[in-house]
C-alpha cells in the first residue's frame, strides 16, 4: 500500500488510519520516506501499531519547525506544473501529531540516515531514533538516490 496523502497532515493520518485498520497488531510494517518518515513514526506508535516493523529513510524528525518556513503557494517537486497553499494550518497540524520525543520500543525501527542529505539534520535524525537498527551512510542525498544498495539491509529489518 503506497498512497498519495493529502496537504493536510491531520487529513493524511486519517487516510493511513482508514488504510491500516484491518492489519494484523503484529507482523505488518511501516516504511516512510522524509515526511513519510514522520507519518510512520506517528502511525506506529499508536499503541494498536506497538508490534510493528518500522523503517524510516531520512525522517524528517521535527516537520512543523521545518516546514514553517515554507508557508505559502509551493510546488510540487515531482511536477512544477502542480501549485499548493502550505498554510499555518498545516503546520499546527504537523505540530498536534508529532509522536513521543521517546521511542516505545526502539529496536522495531531501522533508520537509513544518510550525513549527505541536503535538507535534513543527519545529527538530529540520529539522536531522534538512538537505538534503533539501522545505518548511517557517509554521502547520498536526502532522495538515498543510492537506496537499492541499502534495500536488502531495510527488508531483512521488516521480515525479522
Amino acid at each position: 500500500c503506497c498512497p498519495q496523502l493529502p496537504l493536510s497532515p491531520l487529513e493524511a493520518m486519517a487516510q493511513l488510519a482508514r488504510l491500516v485498520a484491518d492489519w494484523p497488531a503484529s507482523g505488518s510494517a511501516v516504511v516512510g520516506s522524509s515526511l513519510g518518515g514522520f507519518y510512520a513514526t506517528a502511525l506506529a506508535e499508536q499503541p494498536a501499531h506497538r508490534g510493528w516493523r518500522v523503517a524510516v529513510l531520512n525522517p524528517a524528525v521535527d516537520p512543523a519547525r521545518d516546514l514553517s518556513r515554507h508557508i505559502g503557494v509551493q510546488t510540487a517537486w515531482h511536477d512544477p506544473a502542480l501549485k499548493f497553499d502550505f498554510t499555518a494550518r498545516h503546520v499546527a497540524e504537523l505540530a498536534a501529531l508529532a509522536p513521543p520525543a521517546r521511542l516505545s520500543t526502539p529496536p522495531r525501527y531501522y533508520a537509513l540516515i544518510a550525513k549527505g542529505d541536503e535538507l535534513l539534520d543527519w545529527r538530529e535524525m540520529l539522536a531522534r531514533y538512538s537505538g534503533c537498527d539501522g545505518k548511517v551512510l557517509e554521502g547520498s542525498d536526502h532522495g538515498l538516490t543510492d537506496f537499492e544498495d541499502h534495500l536488502p539491509g531495510v527488508a531483512a529489518h521488516l521480515l525479522a
